[in-house]
């Protein structure tokens, strides 16, 4: 765990990459992604920030997130040999946690590479080293996504039933995601198995 774990002060200065806060008179450096960019408020205003930082040699480099998914993807990604901090915050800024982790859970090399700082060589590696962890995380929590009303329960069996066939819990969930995200999810158990299993096989 980081030494400082968040910061908090008046916004000084903004940009897409970052960020300079002010402490009582003292100015913070912070690496920012373009999405906790957009979330900052406004110049003179108070900003709360989650923080990691990255000691290196002589160098102290701070880097800021928005929320806990966003630096705990970056956490993840700067894990994997080849990825620094600085690509790990490219990446973060070139898509959005969940949807990464569900590119990865699928082995989606194509999608991946679409991220600026990405190639093939690179995607192939995330997945190896993030998959799993990524996929008995999503198990273990049973986030399907869906709120806790009269539909989510005929979801859930369909996923209890999917899972019977011997489809994987990540990609269950990921698929019955992708099914409410596009809209095609169906209202009866029957047709919500059938349509799960077509984007499955």
């Amino acid at each position: 765990m980081s030494l400082i774990d968040s910061i908090s002060g008046k916004l000084f200065v903004k940009n897409p990459t970052e960020a300079i806060i002010d402490i009582g008179g003292f100015r913070f450096r912070v690496n920012i992604s373009v999405s906790a960019y957009e979330s900052l408020p406004r110049k003179g205003e108070q900003v709360d920030l989650l923080t990691y930082l990255h000691v290196k040699e002589d160098i102290l480099d701070l880097y800021g997130f928005k929320d806990n998914s966003e630096r705990s993807l970056f956490m993840n990604l700067n894990t994997i040999s080849g990825i620094g901090p600085r690509s790990a915050m490219n990446i973060l800024s070139g898509t959005n946690p969940d949807e990464f982790k569900s590119q990865i859970i699928a082995g989606d090399v194509k999608s991946l590479t679409v991220i600026p700082g990405i190639g093939a060589k690179t995607a192939k590696r995330i997945i190896v080293e993030l998959k799993e962890k990524f996929s008995n995380d999503l198990d273990g929590k049973n986030e399907l996504g869906f709120t806790e009303d009269g539909d989510s329960s005929v979801v859930k069996d369909a996923a209890t039933a999917l899972k019977s066939l011997g489809y994987k819990a990540g990609q269950v969930n990921k698929t019955l995601i992708d099914l409410e995200r596009d809209g095609e999810m169906p209202e009866e158990l029957e047709s919500i198995i059938r349509k799960a299993l077509a984007k499955m096989i």
